[in-house]
């Protein structure tokens, strides 16, 4: 299944960071957050990866260029420029660095990548965040439920907006101050394709017309994710993240 990865906003509350770079690459532990995401991905077998740029999208461009050698000694013939990878850690991934506009919203980018979702079930996440989420279990809970789109609903710092749940079925959702119970939106979406028909252009954002219309109509359904989830919206949340990655035990970090 092929996970597609929001990366082109501007990241404008971690300007600290984002003023030089698109807030996927800003680090934890010399790693940037979008390695971090993928290995959660990678460690459940997903690999097939598209990354949705836009802000500063060609420093993405030159990191995973540049990956083998970044994360691989090498041997260099400088008489023919030939060069030989030896001790890479051997990472079998498949990544499409796509230019999704530098104003596109996140409905927008992900129906800019329709041609290269087969038609086929995929999932979504944000480029930002990351989470100690059960993977499989998440692909599983999807299939079980036959609803057109999977949102992972996680309990955070109240400053988020809220969904409104029946059992684990979405009857409301609203980007606004949290109440009842308070779970939201904490990204990690597994979609099937007819989710195109909801997102008319450009400029639609997934998080308000697509998925309030699928919650209406009874097609979105909750995956409640009651562990570790934390977004990278500020300073303090990097330096957190930093910390925890730092200690050797860091939440999210399910890979060997």
């Amino acid at each position: 299944m092929k996970v597609v990865i929001l990366a082109g906003g501007r990241g404008t509350r971690l300007a600290e960071e984002t003023g030089t770079r698109p807030k996927p690459m800003v680090e934890i532990g010399e790693k940037p957050v979008l390695w971090h995401i993928m290995n959660i991905y990678a460690a459940y077998g997903h690999k097939d990866f598209l990354v949705a740029c836009g802000y500063k999208g060609e420093m993405i461009r030159e990191y995973f260029h540049n990956f083998a050698i970044r994360n691989s000694d090498y041997v260099i013939d400088l008489k023919d420029g030939s060069l030989k990878l030896v001790n890479g850690r051997g990472i079998d991934w498949r990544i499409g660095v796509i230019d999704t506009g530098l104003e596109t919203m996140t409905g927008g980018r992900i129906n800019r990548l329709r041609p290269w979702l087969d038609e086929t079930t995929f999932m979504v996440t944000y480029g930002d965040g990351v989470a100690d989420l059960d993977i499989a279990s998440l692909v599983a809970f999807h299939r079980s439920h036959g609803k057109l789109a999977t949102l992972t609903a996680v309990r955070p710092p109240a400053r988020f907006g809220a969904l409104v749940l029946e059992g684990d079925r979405i009857c409301e959702f609203a980007e606004k101050p949290q109440a009842g119970q308070g779970w939201i939106n904490g990204g990690f979406f597994v979609f099937e394709p007819a989710i195109f028909e909801y997102i008319a252009g450009d400029q639609i954002s997934l998080e308000q017309e697509p998925l309030e219309r699928l919650a209406a109509e009874g097609r979105l359904m909750a995956f409640r994710h009651g562990g570790f989830w934390q977004p990278m919206d500020t300073v303090r949340e990097q330096r957190l993240l930093n910390t925890l990655w730092a200690s050797g035990h860091a939440p999210w970090k399910t890979w060997p």
